[in-house]
């Protein structure tokens, strides 16, 4: 069964939890961070993108970067930025986007719980971003952003959490720039932490949702801390990691889009007269073309939208991976015709979330960075559940959940 775990948090003061909450360290860019940074220094981009306090021209993953996250870390608590709460306990996480609002119960995951198989992942890391959060990890001794994992709706959970913050006034309640309402409330009632534990306790898995890039890092951290403890009893913080864990039916997942560098020597009739081997295609001119169903996608390519519709036979609905229009987009195009082979480490291609919209794409290509943008349809969560329990990877990037959480609302440390 999954383990949650009550903990004592590291919190903003409440008058400070808007400015020190962060979009998460992996949806912009090192650019991006600054210009968000810029004249806030209580920004938790300071100690999850510490890039932005060096030289642009800094190695992102050199020593210098790593130690400006822990000093900014421990400067945010000395100046009593975040400050640690007296007990243990679990939080929950409210956000509404538009007229879609989830709940999250925010506690700490098993480090055992993800080296046995009963956190289950379903997308494939890539190893340099792996080994970046890792020694992120390392030197804060903290998870400082949050994971995002699911399970199967357990309806006396969400009765409690209901309960509870018909009750309660939430300790922070703000709304983003990006116009996301985040609501937080801890729980400071030992029976509510209890009822909501022992509830738990039936939850045979929990689920990644988002940032297998974290998990994979924090478990990892904490697995490295029991094997160089001699002492190790299983007690320790470093055993757990900073989660919150949303029901599967309150969740909204959007597309994850991939941009490609260049058509692998081919000219552009050359590459459609590949691609209509296996798709049909259909121009669709300047007007952005967004896929309308499983097996559709879009591409953009000089200029120009296109329709493609995967023929049968390049598909299995019949299987969790074989149904996925992501494999069949990495199997026939980026491997067989782009000879991108794999998505983990190729720099000749990117993946850009769908929240930032279909102009996204044509930006990046009409710059001249990229070639060709292909637009896919949304995994539902059922595919990603299924995916995950069967066992099954799916490519990295295919995934984007929205609204993301805000980091810096809590932090876990592994000292305690």
């Amino acid at each position: 069964m999954a383990i949650l775990k009550p903990f004592k948090g590291w919190r903003p003061p409440k008058e400070m939890a808007r400015e020190i909450a962060s979009r998460p360290y992996d949806v912009l860019d090192s650019k991006e961070a600054r210009v968000e940074a810029e004249g806030n220094e209580k920004s938790l981009l300071h100690i999850i993108k510490p890039e932005i306090d060096l030289p642009p021209e800094t190695d992102l993953y050199s020593d210098p970067v790593y130690n400006k996250a822990k000093e900014n870390f421990r400067k945010f608590r000395d100046n009593n930025w975040l400050v640690k709460d007296n007990q243990d306990m679990l939080y929950i996480y409210a956000q509404r986007m538009g007229n879609h609002k989830q709940y999250g119960l925010v506690g700490c995951a098993g480090v055992q719980d993800y080296m046995n198989d009963i956190i289950k992942k379903h997308e494939l890391t890539r190893a340099a971003k792996e080994e970046d959060r890792m020694k992120h990890v390392r030197i804060t001794d903290a998870n400082m952003e949050p994971v995002f994992f699911t399970y199967r709706a357990v309806p006396e959970i969400d009765q409690i959490i209901e309960e509870w913050v018909s009750k309660h006034q939430p300790e922070y309640d703000f709304l983003a720039d990006d116009q996301v309402q985040h609501q937080f409330w801890p729980i400071h009632d030992e029976q509510t932490n209890q009822k909501l534990l022992q509830l738990f306790e039936s939850i045979p898995n929990t689920y990644v949702a988002d940032g297998h890039h974290r998990t994979a890092a924090a478990a990892l951290v904490g697995n490295e801390k029991k094997k160089n403890n001699p002492d190790h009893n299983g007690s320790e913080e470093y055993n757990y990691f900073l989660a919150v864990h949303f029901p599967d039916n309150q969740l909204k997942i959007i597309d994850y889009n991939r941009v490609v560098k260049d058509l692998n020597g081919l000219s552009a009739d050359q590459f459609l007269s590949k691609l209509e081997e296996v798709f049909h295609m259909e121009e669709k001119g300047t007007t952005p073309y967004k896929p309308n169903q499983l097996h559709n996608f879009g591409m953009y390519l000089e200029g120009k939208w296109y329709s493609m519709t995967a023929k049968e036979g390049t598909y299995d609905d019949k299987d969790p991976l074989g149904i996925l229009d992501v494999n069949v987009l990495s199997k026939y195009v980026l491997d067989q015709m782009l000879d991108i082979k794999d998505l983990r480490t190729s720099d000749r291609i990117d993946f850009v979330g769908g929240i930032r919209g279909l102009d996204e794409l044509v930006k990046r290509v009409d710059s001249g960075e990229m070639k060709v943008a292909f637009a896919l349809y949304p995994v539902s969560l059922k595919q990603l559940l299924d995916i995950a329990d069967s066992g099954k990877i799916m490519p990295p990037k295919t995934t984007w959940f929205e609204p993301k959480l805000r980091s810096g609302l809590v932090v876990h440390t592994l000292d305690d």
